[in-house]
């Protein structure tokens, strides 16, 4: 062999030609090869042929083994030592073998049955026909929601669309070890098809084309698990559409063309709860039904999660499930009780993160770094300004970083500029920044997120209340998001983040309890508050940040809280409960000298003592109010103070002086061009004329009035249909309070809403049509019972006696200061 290697290939080429009786031109046609490829050949013109064209040639020439190993080691240039010549390049390598290399399928394999036909629905061949086109499947989803699992079970099913075999291969782009380059991925898939080493080109390309030579014509099904990307796996891919692919990925693979794209989610509940009982056994789990769905929850239903506390509950056959289920529940072992092991759920979090940590890409770097950070905030989810807050970086780089940890599932975006962590990644997150961060780091992170909604609110402050003595006591400079410039799109905005600030707030008071920025972010959330009937939220911030103010030395900010507390309190009915707050307020202001905290505190205590039959002392802060006032040249304390007088006039039979008041108070915010404040005005002269049955006069301020807002349009139909209804006139009533619904719908407010479908279920009640009316208050409850206690019960009450089915006496005004506008949430904010 060493004496045979010293020939070059032309005489090589020309003997074997010469052997088989074959002429240039013979040769050439059958090995389907131009005349002038054979002549450079032979000429040894052409020294290094391409690998594809070598094999032909042994095919051809009808080369043995030997000759066979000669000829390519000769057209690549090496030399073969002679006590070790290689097998398999003869004319019996041209044989594919038949590879079934598809791991084993889980007997417990539970849910996923639209995802199994959609897999079943791009690659199944029905009839023998192959497609036009190669078939491409991507599964993608984080670690451990179960990928390789459900494209497993979804290959066994398509044995008969490719008997020519299934090619099964790790691609490890996710760890644990070292991933699987493509260069060695397509030399693996060669020698699985059983072509010789020494035919495998050590040009990429060269190989890629040689795979899809081999895969030309075969109906083969290839699975490639856990790529790293596209580029990962583009030269794996089949070129015949007679052959298939289904490839998986923690990282997005949407510019695969052609293919068709699968993102996993968690498990539903019950489906989470099935898998545990394949895993553990039907007995157990029937056994402790409660047990085993807090199980499933404290696992976030992701299926490898749910797999390792079954197996662990399986291995301790004694333990009672509710026992596993109290470890979970300390969140600091959780990811220890759900596995400590690489096959555990931390150490498949640490894959993805690990793989970016180790990246070549700059962007991924700091993605990996984010991470932690990131994890910090409490909330269901994220939004792109508040991870730019958190990370304390420009908005753009914010966005790339939460869109990469997106395309490796370690978040999920939900919507646009939203994003959220599944909780174990989550947990994962806050154990890197528990390791990486220290308390101080985590700490200013949180304190950046406290500014950033401190500046979102006076922001949205400045525009639905731009004459608030609030707004002089920030310190946090305003935002100028495009989203906060506009009165309905600040507080849409805010109604949408109102979970995530709440979570964030509660956070802050356990681990920043002392930060003056606390009762700046109760103050700041004052006009979203009232004007979106949040009370519930409005007490709880008040009441938790008025001793930080007090510690402070921040008086001023004390005597808002004191007198915010007030709201809330007469909101839900406790008119009694809420004087000493705000006559502590008032003593405050009176401290130091402040005038225009005096006068709103007086207003406020006209309308709270007015409704409370204390007429003297009302009238007594009533004027009080509008002295000052008129003292201090504020025209919107003027009018808030001559509407608080308005009401007590009306409250105490004087309807003469009641209307120059409210008329005055309305004149005086048209003259400054204040039209959205004058409607405001309206609306609460029309609760007050609504309180002593002035129906008519309802009905005369609104005529031929209308606003752009449209939380002013939805209390505009409420009046007008309580103003109908006192009249008598039900027809009418009923069309403003649906009219008023759709809008209070629309805009998310779910205090109207809850008030409309309360008038609703009356106005059906006194029909008779208890079916419709026990929705509509039921209906009533649930919107209720998330704003306002107080009135949730009372709707509580009627449904009660709607469902006894006793006879019902509608009234235009159900319970006490209802829709009383001009209440002492507006007279703290106009």
């Amino acid at each position: 062999m060493g004496q045979l290697t010293e020939e070059s290939l032309s005489d090589l080429l020309r003997r074997y030609r010469g052997r088989a009786g074959l002429t240039q031109a013979a040769l050439a046609a059958k090995a389907g090869l131009s005349d002038q490829a054979i002549s450079l050949l032979e000429r040894g013109t052409r020294t290094r042929p391409r690998i594809d064209t070598i094999r032909t040639l042994i095919q051809v020439l009808d080369l043995n083994e030997d000759e066979a190993d000669q000829f390519i080691a000769v057209a690549r240039g090496k030399s073969l030592p002679a006590d070790e010549p290689e097998r398999g390049a003869g004319p019996g390598a041209n044989i594919l073998p038949r590879p079934w290399q598809l791991p084993p399928a889980v007997p417990d394999f539970t849910g996923r049955i639209a995802q199994i036909e959609t897999i079943l629905d791009a690659l199944r061949i029905t009839d023998g026909t192959p497609r036009t086109s190669v078939g491409l499947v991507a599964v993608t989803g984080m670690g451990g929601i179960g990928k390789t699992t459900l494209a497993v079970q979804a290959a066994r099913k398509l044995v008969d669309s490719y008997p020519d075999g299934h090619l099964y291969l790790n691609l490890r782009g996710y760890g644990p070890g070292r991933s699987v380059s493509t260069a060695e991925a397509v030399r693996q898939l060669l020698r699985s098809l059983g072509t010789h080493q020494r035919l495998v080109p050590d040009d990429i390309d060269e190989a890629a084309g040689l795979l899809r030579s081999q895969l030309a014509g075969r109906r083969v099904l290839l699975f490639l698990d856990n790529a790293a990307d596209v580029a990962h796996v583009m030269p794996l891919l089949p070129g015949s559409p007679s052959s298939a692919a289904i490839i998986t990925s923690r990282g997005s693979l949407t510019n695969l063309a052609g293919a068709r794209q699968i993102r996993l989610e968690v498990l539903s509940q019950s489906e989470s709860v099935e898998l545990l009982s394949g895993v553990v056994g039907n007995a157990r789990i029937t056994a402790e039904p409660a047990a085993a769905e807090a199980l499933a929850s404290f696992t976030d239903r992701l299926p490898l999660a749910v797999r390792l506390i079954g197996g662990r509950l399986a291995a301790r056959p004694n333990w009672p499930v509710q026992h596993l289920v109290d470890l979970l529940a300390n969140e600091d072992r959780k990811l220890d009780t759900l596995g400590s092991d690489e096959s555990g759920v931390r150490a498949n979090i640490a894959g993805s993160v690990e793989f970016l940590r180790t990246s070549d890409r700059a962007l991924d770097r700091k993605a990996a770094q984010a991470l932690p950070l990131l994890s910090i905030p409490d909330g269901p989810d994220l939004l792109t300004v508040v991870a730019a807050a958190v990370l304390d970086m420009p908005l753009r780089a914010a966005n790339s970083i939460l869109e990469r940890l997106a395309d490796l599932n370690l978040m999920e975006s939900i919507s646009p500029e939203r994003y959220r962590f599944h909780d174990l990644i989550r947990f994962y997150g806050r154990e890197l920044a528990e390791e990486a961060l220290t308390a101080s780091d985590r700490h200013a992170a949180l304190e950046r997120l406290l500014r950033f909604y401190i500046g979102c609110g006076w922001q949205c402050q400045a525009q639905t209340h731009p004459g608030n003595p609030r707004l002089a006591l920030g310190t946090v400079q305003h935002q100028t998001m495009p989203a906060l410039s506009e009165r309905s799109s600040a507080l849409q905005w805010f109604d949408a983040e109102q979970r995530n600030l709440m979570d964030r707030f509660a956070q802050a008071m356990a681990l920043l309890p002392g930060s003056a920025l606390l009762p700046e972010l109760a103050l700041a959330m004052f006009a979203y508050h009232v004007l979106r009937d949040r009370w519930i939220e409005m007490q709880e911030m008040a009441r938790s940040t008025l001793e930080v103010a007090r510690a402070h030395d921040l008086s001023l900010t004390t005597a808002w809280l004191q007198h915010d507390q007030a709201i809330p309190i007469v909101e839900n009915g406790h008119l009694e409960a809420a004087v000493p707050y705000l006559t502590r307020a008032l003593a405050i202001f009176r401290d130091v000298s402040d005038l225009s905290g005096q006068a709103r505190c007086c207003s406020t205590l006209t309308y709270v003592l007015s409704s409370l039959e204390r007429t003297d002392e009302a009238l007594q802060f009533g004027e009080q109010s509008l002295e000052l006032s008129e003292k201090l040249g504020d025209v919107v304390l003027e009018g808030v103070a001559h509407s608080a007088l308005g009401v007590l006039s009306n409250d105490s039979g004087d309807f003469a002086r009641a209307t120059a008041e409210f008329d005055c108070a309305i004149q005086l915010a048209e003259s400054k061009g204040q039209w959205h404040s004058a409607f405001q005005r309206r609306l609460s002269a029309c609760a007050s004329h609504l309180r002593v049955g002035r129906y008519d006069d309802v009905l005369a301020y609104l005529a031929d009035t209308d606003s752009d807002d449209v939380t002013d349009r939805v209390d505009r139909h409420l009046n007008l249909a309580l103003a109908y209804a006192g009249l008598g006139d039900y027809a009418r009533t009923v069309q403003h309070l649906e009219g008023g619904l759709l809008h209070a719908h629309r805009s998310g407010n779910d205090r109207r809403e809850g008030d409309f479908l309360f008038h609703l279920a009356e106005l059906k009640a006194v029909s008779g049509d208890w079916e419709d009316a026990t929705a509509n208050a039921e209906a009533a409850v649930a919107a209720l019972a998330r704003i306002s206690p107080y009135r949730a019960g009372l709707a509580h009450q009627l449904l009660d006696h709607l469902r006894a089915r006793r006879p019902y006496a509608y009234a235009a005004i159900p319970y006490p200061d209802f829709l009383h506008r001009s209440g002492p949430r507006r007279a703290g904010g106009r």
